[in-house]
């Protein structure tokens, strides 16, 4: 049964659907999968009886003669920001250990809806806050990717490391993400999978546990493109609940996929060739253009002049709506409530927060405090957000030349965890490149390109304009074939 952990989403869901092999079969072989990989830390809880009751369930339409759902078949792995009816939602966090949620996510009921199971909650940055999944409550997670020549355990990227990591080792087909500044792209590309950020409201945020609103947006991470397409399919679509969910029709992207490129201009932007980016990289860049005039694109040069302020306002922004958002866990209404004896409401507060939040989540909430406050808003967040208008405006300039924009997804590959948990600014900067994208709303993924001398995955990023995914799909399917990308990390969990 183990080679059907081989198989992505599309052979899944087609197979299931041709009678080849049953729903249930496909999640046992998963279940299996993920209890044998225990040793990378990519589930906080796992929910095999959720992966086969959902089984069951696409197993008995089909002997009917039903329909079947987009994803009727495909087990996932729900990252740990979603709410799951029942089942234990944390964000990693301390402070909702234990919180059961008696209600569902938009996201993850489409997902169910759409025939998929649950193989369990990832684990992630805690409150989406990290680039290496380090700052977790319940521990590091492991990429299934090693360095050559060392045994050191590597980086799977963050916040999304889990649904990263479990996709690469091949023991979930696919999985939920979310990303504020890069955390869907940049660990698909420290794993070789691909991933994609939809635009801001394509997918309903009603029911993610909120890191910064008005950044936060979910999507699919899974083997392939087209794999992104389908998932992305049953994920997306309008949502009363959610006052920024677009009220657009939900394109067929995987029908409409095309890797010809014929009329398309893809823009380079000079202002993403910056020091300190490996060399590596860079040599994927220019293959990656050499594979989009393959395809038959033009590559022309554009300028994205504020890029260079968009990382340090965004780490003005997303502290400041963080700061915000998480003011919610006081020991009051659910989650953690540390009470010292004799202590008044606000030493409750003080010291439930001092045991439930990780360190890092303390230096973004304290840093958002402080650019709100009122000696310093004006200063920080009135300019961070006028910031952030620029870099839009330098995108909507973009896209009078060019319909698609191609750049690195991150200045390097994975990195040994724990090399730089003492430099958090070193840290901050592997979003470089993602983050422009998430200030201006706009669709943006990573696809594999190759791997470095060290045999590290390497990623490409491809940004669109807004509610065009259709088009970055389109790109990424091109580079897809003419990389040929099939490399597997060797398993040694």
């Amino acid at each position: 049964m183990t080679e059907l952990t081989n198989l992505g989403v599309k052979a899944i869901r087609d197979g299931v659907a041709a009678g080849e092999f049953t729903a249930r079969e496909v999640a046992e072989a998963f279940n299996a999968a993920v209890a044998a990989a225990a040793e990378l830390n990519a589930f906080i809880v796992t929910t095999p009886d959720h992966a086969l009751a959902a089984a069951d369930a696409v197993d008995a339409k089909r002997a009917k003669g039903e329909q079947l759902g987009k994803m009727a078949g495909v087990p996932i792995g729900m990252k740990d920001l979603f709410a799951t009816k029942g089942v234990q939602t944390t964000a990693a966090s301390h402070i909702l250990e234990g919180f059961l949620p008696q209600y569902e996510s938009t996201v993850s009921q489409n997902l169910w809806d759409a025939g998929c199971g649950m193989l369990g909650k990832l684990n992630l940055d805690q409150f989406a806050m990290g680039s290496s999944n380090e700052t977790s409550y319940f521990g590091n997670v492991s990429s299934p990717w090693k360095k050559e020549g060392t045994n050191a355990a590597m980086s799977p990227g963050g916040s999304s490391g889990g649904s990263s990591s479990a996709v690469a080792a091949r023991i979930a087909p696919a999985a939920t993400g979310t990303d504020t500044g890069g955390s869907i792209r940049q660990p698909a590309a420290f794993t070789g999978i691909t991933g994609i950020k939809p635009t801001y409201g394509r997918c309903s945020r009603w029911g993610v546990v909120a890191f910064a609103s008005s950044l936060d947006q979910a999507g699919p991470m899974a083997r392939n493109v087209e794999d992104c397409a389908i998932m992305l399919g049953a994920m997306a679509g309008f949502d009363p609940k959610d006052a920024t969910s677009l009220q657009m029709d939900v394109p067929d992207w995987e029908t409409a996929l095309s890797a010809d490129l014929k009329g398309k201009r893809i823009g380079i932007p000079r202002e993403y060739r910056m020091d300190g980016t490996d060399a590596e990289i860079l040599e994927s860049w220019e293959q990656g253009k050499a594979w989009l005039r393959d395809a038959g694109a033009e590559i022309v040069d554009v300028s994205l002049p504020h890029t260079k302020y968009a990382l340090p306002a965004y780490y003005i922004i997303a502290p400041a709506e963080a700061s915000s958002n998480l003011a919610r866990y006081d020991g009051v209404r659910y989650g953690l409530r540390d009470l010292p004896e004799g202590a008044n409401l606000q030493d409750m507060y003080a010291a439930t927060r001092a045991a439930g939040f990780g360190d890092e989540v303390k230096r973004r909430v304290l840093i958002g405090t402080y650019v709100l406050s009122a000696g310093f808003y004006d200063a920080y967040y009135t300019q961070a957000q006028k910031i952030r208008a620029l870099v839009a405006q330098d995108f909507e300039r973009a896209w009078g030349a060019c319909d698609l924009i191609l750049a690195p997804t991150t200045p390097t590959a994975s990195f040994p965890l724990g090399s730089l948990n003492e430099d958090p600014l070193t840290m901050y900067l592997n979003d470089v490149f993602a983050v422009p994208a998430s200030l201006a709303g706009l669709p943006a993924m990573s696809v594999p390109a190759g791997l470095n001398k060290d045999g590290l995955p390497l990623g490409l990023q491809l940004i669109g304009k807004p509610f065009d995914e259709q088009g970055v799909l389109d790109a990424g399917l091109a580079i897809e074939q003419r990389s040929g990308f099939e490399a597997m990390p060797e398993r040694w969990w």
